[in-house]
């Protein structure tokens, strides 16, 4: 009685002065996964309309992304991967090679049925063709009223209002834009910023000064200060002066944005860089800086598209990344959001105008850029300007399940997937401040792999049980900030896009609530529609040990305490599930790990898992709490451990259940990389457990040349 009473409302509405459809499904945000999203729904044969708040349809992958990052191409299915095929049809013509030749370009390979890097008026277009195929409505330039613009009745969205008074009533909705502006009218629970490592059990979460790679780093001695070493003077532009954190602390801050610039070197395809009104050349004091110091690299990442254009990324200390400058975005109005755009556009206008022309620049440098122009017949309504900002995070919804850092590494295996990923963990930069030393350096940078592919459950695209029953949200999906990092390319958002569409017309013809469909059913539609929904038979790495295939009890470093700064590394082989733990060899007695397990009155011999090194302590100190006391010993982790390739033994004792077993990785006088892995009890009963002890004197060196933790 409750629904049939729901949708006797929804036809009143429409009957009402304002009369219009009641669509089944409509999609508030046309980029790649609304798009995807409202092709399915019309596949299984229901009405959708897109309201797109801009006039382009695509979002980034029409907004100048062309370099796709896929990650294993292999998981990529469905609708995701038709577009690509789209993509590859495309270019299979020759009249598509208007400035260029498809054997000279490596990105095209004939006997492969998909392409992964397309200029920006090809994807658009594709796009366009694909809503016209299925005649599916699309509404351009309406923003949605984020005052008042949406009505809920039982615990669904009815009707959502758009600025200009125009009303769009449904069934059930999905908010595909990167902002989730509708997911949070709608009261939905969600989070910005970074979360603490210790939220979610993470390792790269949160602020990570020691983590940064030096790619993205300055890698020589930079001033910060207006007068070098005289703070009084101020700080030079694009820095700033707060405390960045610890490391491992969460924050407000999200990771930088720019734009996926196109340009050419096609001489008659290709206009200058044009300096923008409002130029301060103070603002490239840093890059100036940067280039004195001895820094020569061009601070750009240039990926060639066919037809001699680019997909123009980030690279380097001082780049494309306007680092810092949009930590309003995510929540802003629509005024503030477009004053930071049009900062962010100032910006890095002015970066490459720079570049090319100011004395300041190296005559090196300047002459790399002078091949380089925005591209002429790409963003032609928009001054050859990508018209999408790259929202690399804005909110992300918080469900009943959150993707972390462990979905990504496969420790955690969800079973109800739809839909893989695969791409590194990362996190662009998130700041820039001053080193106590007076420089500039930025934080934040991570490029992590998570070894293979990895499953995206159901219910991270869902809100909460008892939150809004009739919304979908596969772009601002439920994960942490190092998780989205991995899950935030355009073919997974495509594969979400087309997950959710499916879900939303069986919970609509079910009569439930979006939290509520049959996996099974939602399972036995998708892979019928092409999607992959399993990992691959692949092992996910041939350094990494299961502790799932160990016996006994077996904590791993995620289920640890930590004291002081650990560092996550995959370097040196072997390691349990998805990393290690070492101390950075610094901070010597301020640094510990505290393993703890509940265990049943009994015997154990105690393991504790490394990866040995020639530049690992000697003299580890394992503390282990037992029924009799404490008792320490001193482990050499230089040596291999002789346990599965990655457990040494320290010792048989007794623990009585009453209190917790716990066993200390201290660094207090060690001499050398401290590595905390897992711990591994192993009951002694019948059949007995071999308990060959590690010589914990012996110093040998340990296979492997990175040296590093």
């Amino acid at each position: 009685m409750k629904r049939l009473i729901f949708f006797g409302l929804l036809l009143l509405s429409a009957g009402s002065a304002h009369a219009q459809r009641v669509y089944d499904v409509v999609i508030y945000g046309g980029t790649s996964a609304g798009v995807a999203a409202a092709v399915q729904v019309r596949r299984m044969g229901h009405s959708v309309v897109v309201i797109e708040p801009s006039a382009h349809l695509g979002g980034l992958t029409s907004g100048g992304l062309g370099w796709t990052d896929s990650g294993n191409k292999s998981v990529i299915g469905g609708i995701s991967r038709e577009y690509y095929r789209k993509i590859k049809a495309h270019y299979d013509d020759p009249a598509a090679w208007e400035y260029g030749d498809p054997d000279s370009y490596p990105q095209y390979r004939p006997d492969q049925d998909a392409m992964w890097a397309f200029e920006p008026k090809v994807a658009e277009q594709l796009f366009e063709e694909m809503i016209a195929e299925y005649t599916i409505p699309v509404f351009r330039n309406e923003r949605l009223n984020r005052t008042d613009g949406i009505e809920m009745q039982e615990g669904r969205i009815t009707r959502i209002t758009m600025e200009s008074g125009r009303q769009f009533s449904g069934r059930m909705f999905m908010d595909a834009t990167y902002e989730g502006d509708l997911m949070a009218l709608a009261g939905v629970t969600f989070a910005v910023g970074r979360e603490p490592n210790a939220q979610y059990g993470e390792a790269l979460n949160g602020v990570q000064k020691l983590m940064n790679f030096n790619q993205h780093l300055f890698v020589r001695p930079v001033e910060a200060y207006v007068v070098p070493g005289d703070p009084a003077s101020g700080i030079v532009a694009r820095l700033h002066g707060d405390d960045p954190g610890e490391d491992g602390q969460g924050d407000h801050r999200i990771q930088a944005y720019c734009f996926r610039m196109c340009m050419s070197r096609v001489p008659e395809n290709r206009v200058p860089f044009p300096k923008p009104e409002g130029y301060d050349e103070a603002q490239y004091e840093l890059l100036f800086r940067n280039f004195e110091a001895g820094d020569m690299r061009l601070p750009l990442k240039i990926d060639m598209m066919p037809n001699g254009k680019t997909d123009t990324n980030n690279y380097g200390a001082f780049s494309t990344d306007n680092i810092g400058m949009n930590y309003d975005y995510p929540e802003a109005d629509y005024a503030r959001r477009e004053e930071i755009i049009r900062e962010h556009e100032i910006y890095q206008k002015g970066l490459m105008w720079t570049l090319a022309n100011h004395p300041r620049v190296p005559r090196e440098i300047r002459d790399k850029m002078a091949v380089w122009g925005l591209a002429a017949d790409e963003f032609t309504d928009n001054g050859n300007w990508p018209h999408q900002l790259y929202i690399r995070e804005a909110r992300r919804m918080v469900s009943d399940y959150v993707v972390t850092e462990l979905d990504c590494r496969r420790i955690r295996i969800v079973e109800d997937s739809v839909g893989l990923g695969s791409y590194n963990m990362d996190s662009h930069n998130v700041q820039r401040y001053v080193t106590p030393a007076g420089l500039a350096q930025n934080e934040g940078d991570i490029q992590e792999s998570p070894g293979g592919a990895y499953l995206i459950s159901y219910r991270s695209i869902v809100p909460r049980k008892g939150e809004t029953e009739n919304l979908l949200v596969p772009v601002c999906v439920s994960a942490s900030h190092i998780a989205y990092g991995s899950i935030r390319m355009e073919p997974v958002f495509m594969i979400l896009g087309q997950s959710a569409a499916t879900a939303a017309i069986l919970a609509l013809d079910s009569e439930i609530g979006v939290q509520d469909v049959d996996y099974a059913l939602l399972r036995s539609r998708l892979l019928e529609d092409g999607q992959v929904l399993d990992l691959p038979d692949a092992p996910p790495s041939d350094k990494t040990i299961m502790t799932a295939t160990l016996a006994g009890h077996v904590v791993d470093n995620v289920d640890a305490e930590l004291a002081g700064v650990w560092l996550p590394s995959t370097a040196t082989a072997y390691y349990a599930d998805a990393f290690y733990l070492h101390d950075n060899n610094d901070g010597k007695g301020q640094k510990s790990v505290r393993f703890e397990a509940e265990l049943a009155v009994g015997e154990y011999e105690v393991r504790v898992a490394y990866s040995a090194h020639s530049n690992r302590a000697t003299n580890v100190p394992v503390t282990i709490v037992h029924a009799e006391g404490e008792t320490t010993v001193l482990v050499n982790q230089r040596q291999a451990p002789v346990h599965d390739k990655l457990f040494a033994s320290v010792g048989t004792f007794r623990f009585d259940g009453g209190q917790a077993a716990v066993v200390v990785i201290g660094t207090a006088g060690t001499d050398g990389y401290v590595i905390a892995d897992a711990v591994q009890f192993l009951p002694l009963a019948a059949p007995e457990v071999e308990t060959t002890m590690l010589s914990l004197s012996q110093a040998s060196a340990g296979s492997g040349s990175k040296q590093e933790g």
